[in-house]
C-alpha cells in the first residue's frame, strides 16, 4: 500500500506506507509501517482491544478458539512514544505449534504433507495457483487467507490513533446479516456506540441482532455461510482530505479501494450509494448554508461527506458489502488441480459468518487512508507540529 508523494501544508507532504508479511500458518504476522510523526503515544494494549474485536462476532470458527492475538513492537518506539523511525511490529501465531513441519521456511520442511489440490470456488485457489504456477494450493491459501487482515487492523489502530489526536472519531456497526436489515434511526453517538458494544454482531438494533443470530444457526446447520453489509462512519474530518486534481488522488477513490482489499467484500458505497442512482437529481445533492459562527455546512449527507473526491467536513459516510464465506462445510463442486478429476472442494477450518469481523477491518483500512490523506496535506515531523498544521489550517478557513 504504498501512497505516491504528494505536496502538503507548505512543505512536502510525508509519505505513510505499510508492508505487512506472514502466513495463516507461520510463524508470524509482521508489519513495518514508515512515515508516523514522531511524539505518538501507543501502547499494546490498545492494538489488542481492536485485534479482539476483531477475533469476535458471532458465527466465527474455530480458529478463534486457538489465536489471542497480542501484538509486540520491535522498533520505532521508546517509552511508548513514536521516535519518527519506521515502526516494526509482530503478532505471533498460536497454531505454528501444529504445522511446524509442513510450513517451516527451511528445506527440511515436509511440503509434501497436507497438500492441497482442490480448489476452493470463491478463493483465490485457482487463480493464484495459475498465476504463480503452484501445484499445492496451500503455496496460495496461506497468503491469501484473512488472517492476514490481523496485521491490518494493527496498522490502521496506529492510523486511528493519530487521527483521535487530530480530532476524528471512528466507528463501524453491522447492517444486515443474509437478508435480515437493522433499523438504525436517529440517535446520538453515545447510544449508537453503547448497542454496537453491548451486541455480538456489533449491530444497533437488538430485535434484528437476534434475528441474525437464528438465521447464522441455521446456516451452519445447514454447512453454509451467511454475508451482510457493515457500515463505517467518521466525524471531526476537515474539509479538503484527498484532491479532485488526479484520480489516484481522489479520497473516494481510495477509500473504495481500501474496503475492496478485504477479504469478501464486493461491494463499496459512500454516502447514498446506489440507491442515488434511482432518485432525481434534488433527492442527492447536499445543500450549502453559512453561518457566521458555523461557517459552511449542510443540513443533509446525502455525498457521505466525500465531493468531488474530497472530504468536505460532514460525517463520512461508508459501507462495505460482503459476500458469504466461500469455504462451505457442504463443499462445491471443483476440479482437482493435479488430476483434473471432479472432486468436492477441499475445506479448510472456517466461519460461517464473519461481517463483524469484516466490519472491525473497514474501521481500520478507512483510518490507514485517512491517516495518509491527512499526512499528505499537513504533513510534519512531530505529532506537536502536525497539531500546529491542522489548527492553523482550521483557523484559517474559519476567516473564509
Amino acid at each position: 500500500m504504498m501512497q505516491g508523494i504528494s505536496f502538503g501544508f507548505g512543505n512536502q507532504g510525508k509519505m505513510l506506507r505499510y508492508l505487512t508479511a506472514g502466513e495463516s500458518h507461520g510463524p508470524a504476522l509482521v508489519s513495518v509501517i514508515e512515515g508516523l510523526p514522531a511524539g505518538l503515544a501507543l501502547t499494546a494494549a490498545q492494538i489488542n482491544k481492536q485485534l479482539a474485536r476483531r477475533q469476535s462476532g458471532y458465527g466465527r470458527g474455530g480458529r478463534m478458539k486457538i489465536e489471542t492475538d497480542q501484538v509486540n513492537f520491535l522498533s520505532g518506539l521508546r517509552g511508548g512514544i513514536t521516535l519518527g523511525s519506521p515502526v516494526a511490529l509482530i503478532i505471533e501465531n498460536k497454531d505454528w505449534a501444529n504445522w511446524q513441519q509442513v510450513m517451516a521456511p527451511e528445506q527440511e520442511a515436509l511440503v509434501d504433507k497436507r497438500v492441497v489440490t482442490r480448489p476452493r470456488p470463491g478463493h483465490a485457489d485457482l487463480a493464484g495457483a495459475l498465476k504463480y504456477g503452484h501445484r499445492d494450493i496451500r503455496n496460495v491459501l496461506e497468503r491469501s487467507s484473512a488472517r492476514e487482515t490481523a496485521a491490518r487492523v494493527a496498522v490502521g489502530t496506529i492510523a486511528r490513533l493519530l487521527l483521535a489526536e487530530l480530532g476524528m472519531d471512528i466507528m463501524g456497526h453491522v447492517l444486515q446479516i443474509g437478508p435480515i436489515a437493522a433499523a438504525v434511526g436517529e440517535g446520538s453517538p453515545a447510544k449508537l456506540n453503547r448497542a454496537i458494544a453491548a451486541s455480538r454482531l456489533f449491530c444497533a438494533d437488538p430485535e434484528a441482532e437476534q434475528a441474525m443470530v437464528a438465521a447464522i444457526d441455521q446456516a451452519r446447520l445447514e454447512g453454509d455461510s451467511l454475508g451482510g453489509v457493515f457500515e463505517i462512519r467518521v466525524s471531526g474530518v476537515p474539509p479538503g482530505l484527498g484532491s479532485y486534481v488526479h484520480w489516484d488522488r481522489k479520497l473516494d477513490a481510495r477509500l473504495a479501494a481500501a474496503l475492496m482489499s478485504i477479504q469478501a467484500v464486493k461491494g463499496v458505497e459512500i454516502g447514498l450509494g446506489f440507491t442515488a442512482s434511482a432518485k432525481v437529481g434534488s433527492q442527492v445533492q447536499d445543500e450549502i448554508f453559512y453561518e457566521k459562527d458555523r461557517g459552511f455546512y449542510r443540513c443533509t449527507n446525502r455525498a457521505g461527506g466525500i465531493e468531488g473526491g474530497m472530504s468536505n467536513g460532514e460525517e463520512i459516510v461508508l459501507r462495505g458489502a460482503m459476500k458469504p464465506i466461500p469455504t462451505l462445510y457442504s463443499p462445491l463442486q471443483s476440479v482437482d488441480l493435479a488430476s483434473k478429476e471432479p472432486f468436492a472442494a477441499s475445506v479448510e477450518r472456517s466461519d460461517v459468518c464473519a461481517v463483524p469481523a469484516a466490519c472491525v477491518i473497514g474501521e481500520a483500512v478507512t483510518a490507514w487512508e485517512l491517516a495518509c490523506a491527512c499526512m499528505e496535506k499537513f504533513g510534519a515531523d512531530s505529532m506537536d507540529e502536525l497539531r500546529r498544521h491542522v489548527k492553523s489550517y482550521l483557523d484559517a478557513l474559519r476567516k473564509v
